[in-house]
C-alpha cells in the first residue's frame, strides 16, 4: 500500500548500482529502512542527494505487511536546510547525531513526541546563528527522556558521586562496579542537565570540559543500551569548538 509520510535521515548505505538503503526515523512508524532508487536522469522522482544526515524528507513508500524494507516511490525535502550542510561545525554535529540516533533509536513504532523533538532540535540548530557549541550535549541529555534513560537528578548533595550504572547520585563511591564519576564531574553533569537550547550559551565550557562531558554521555548510553558501540564520529566532534 502506497502511503505518504515524513522522515529524518539517520544512515545511508549503497545497496547496488541502482539503489541504496536509507534508515530514517519517521512520524508514521518510528525507525524504518527504505530502498531508495539512485536516479539516472534529472527528471527522476527521487534524488539521492536529498538523503543527507538528519535531512527532512517527505516521501511516498510502498508499505507491505511483514516487510523489513520499503520501496520509496517519490521523495522531496519538507524543510530545506539553510546552514547545516554548509557550516563545517554544524555538519560535523549533524553527522555525529545521525550516527548516534542510528545506533540508539531502535523503536519501530509510532512516537510523535520523539519525532517532534528531533524535528524541533534539528531546525533550531539550522536556524541558530551563534553560540551552539553545547548543542549536541543538551540534545543527547534530553534525548534520554524519550528513550526511558533519563537519570534521577533528585537528592543531589554537594560532594556526591554520580553512579552511571544506576543513573543516580550517591554520597559514597560505588564499590560493586567502576561505572561512576567523581564529585567534581558529577556537579558539572548536574549543571548540564539544567541547560536548554536558549540558555546553554550562558554555561561556559572549555573544549576539554565539553569533550569529557561527551565521553561521559556516550559511556552512559553504552551502559544502558545493548550493543551500543564506540562511535566513529565521536573523536572528530571532540576536536571542535576550541
Amino acid at each position: 500500500m502506497l502511503q505518504k509520510t515524513r522522515g529524518i535521515v539517520l544512515h545511508t548505505l549503497k545497496y547496488n548500482d541502482a539503489s541504496m538503503i536509507v534508515d530514517m526515523y519517521t512520524d508514521l512508524m518510528g525507525r524504518a529502512s527504505f530502498l531508495v532508487p539512485i536516479p539516472r536522469s534529472k527528471k527522476a522522482l527521487v534524488k539521492s542527494v536529498l538523503f543527507r544526515p538528519l535531512a527532512f524528507i517527505e516521501f511516498e513508500a510502498d508499505y507491505r505487511p511483514n516487510a523489513t524494507l520499503y520501496r520509496v516511490k517519490e521523495a522531496k525535502t519538507f524543510y530545506p536546510f539553510s546552514s547545516i550542510p554548509y557550516d563545517p561545525y554544524k555538519s560535523s554535529i549533524a553527522f555525529f547525531l545521525a550516527e548516534f540516533l542510528y545506533r540508539a533509536v531502535r523503536e519501530e513504532a509510532e512516537n510523535h513526541p520523539l519525532f517532534a523533538y528531533l524535528q524541533y532540535s534539528i531546525t533550531w540548530l539550522d536556524e541558530c546563528k551563534e553560540n551552539f557549541s553545547n548543542f549536541h550535549l543538551v540534545f543527547l541529555m534530553r534525548l534520554s527522556r524519550f528513550l526511558g534513560l533519563y537519570p534521577n537528578l533528585e537528592e543531589y548533595h554537594e560532594g556526591d558521586y554520580f553512579d552511571l550504572l544506576n543513573a543516580c547520585f550517591t554520597s559514597s563511591r560505588p564499590l560493586s562496579h567502576s561505572s561512576y564519576i567523581f564529585p567534581e564531574e558529577a556537579v558539572r553533569l548536574r549543571r548540564l542537565m539544567r541547560m536548554n537550547y536558549e540558555t546553554m550559551h550562558l554555561f561556559a565550557m572549555s573544549r576539554s570540559d565539553r569533550a569529557r562531558c561527551l565521553t561521559i554521555i556516550n559511556d552512559y548510553y553504552r551502559l544502558h543500551l545493548p550493543d551500543f558501540p564506540v562511535l566513529k564520529s565521536l573523536e572528530v566532534l571532540k576536536e571542535l569548538f576550541d
